[in-house]
């Protein structure tokens, strides 16, 4: 098994934390904060360049979690060490997504929702991206 591989960038109150390995090379960081981040440079983070709350607003956008941080006297933290979302297709019916969700729909309204969430995925429902049930009228099923 190979050691993970991991770098640190230090500032006075806050280390940057890369690990590679887990990076899907989004380009949040780099559209970000360009000034900070650049792939062609060797060392590829300059810390320096940014205050610390522009680098952990960056960070806590990181899709992967290759990116993280520690505040000094504090654990290894991002947005991304949130409780575990579980997604479950169920059979000829919706996605079933359990936990905490905030959906943006496409009129920009935001739904908070708890617990189980249902979405379609017959695109048949009258309350989109919500499931109704109308995959049972229409007959839908998994392909």
């Amino acid at each position: 098994m190979e050691k993970e591989i991991i770098k640190e960038y230090p500032l006075e109150n806050l280390t940057i934390i890369w690990k590679p390995e887990k990076c899907i090379h989004s380009g949040i960081c780099v559209k970000k904060l360009p000034r900070v981040y650049n792939p062609r440079e060797k060392p590829w983070i300059k810390q320096h360049n940014a205050s610390e709350q522009e680098l952990i607003a960056q960070i806590d956008e990181c899709p992967s979690g290759a990116l993280t941080y520690r505040i000094k006297g504090e654990i290894e933290t991002n947005k991304n060490n949130i409780p575990m979302t579980t997604v479950k297709c169920k059979p000829n019916g919706p996605l079933l997504v359990e936990g905490k969700l905030v959906i943006t729909d496409n009129e920009g309204v935001e739904h908070v929702k708890e617990n189980i969430t249902a979405f379609c995925r017959c695109g048949a429902s009258n309350n989109k991206p919500f499931c109704d049930g109308t995959h049972n009228k229409v007959g839908w099923k998994d392909s």
